[in-house]
């Protein structure tokens, strides 16, 4: 019973992923890192440090970066009934997941980001409460 448990949480724990991102203003060459985590299945943490300032909040999926069907190849009548061949499918999203993370510092302020990304990389755009764009890239974070 240990062993499965042991299995059960090392399985889970291989589920969370840590991105680095990468901000740079439109208006600038310079740029700013962050981190985004992923504590569940389409959600987690993200921090941003822009200019000495901490944002944090969250992301939350809005659209996948697969989906899932069935597909029925055929049907049959024999002495046992009806019968059918199909196969269960999973299909990469070609545009890319999307999420939207909503992050606040201490002063009140915010910073709202909308990521594309599939397969461990990615992109998207952050906006401050007053209009400044910032280019993001995220990537698969470095074994520590």
């Amino acid at each position: 019973m240990r062993l499965v448990a042991l299995a059960c949480a090392l399985a889970l724990a291989g589920c969370a992923s840590t991105y680095d991102l990468t901000l740079m203003p439109r208006d600038s060459g310079k740029t700013y890192a962050g981190t985004l985590a992923e504590v569940s299945r389409g959600e987690g943490r993200i921090s941003v440090t822009i200019e000495g300032k901490a944002y944090t909040g969250t992301w939350v999926q809005s659209a996948s970066t697969y989906s899932q069907g069935w597909i029925t190849g055929g049907l049959s009548f024999g002495r046992r009934g009806w019968g059918g061949l199909g196969t269960s499918i999973i299909l990469d999203n070609p545009q890319g997941g999307e999420a939207k993370a909503l992050l606040s510092a201490a002063d009140g302020s915010g910073l709202r980001c909308d990521f594309r990304s599939s397969h461990e990389r990615g992109g998207g755009v952050c906006r401050d409460d007053k209009g400044k764009e910032y280019d993001v890239q995220i990537r698969l974070a470095a074994k520590r």
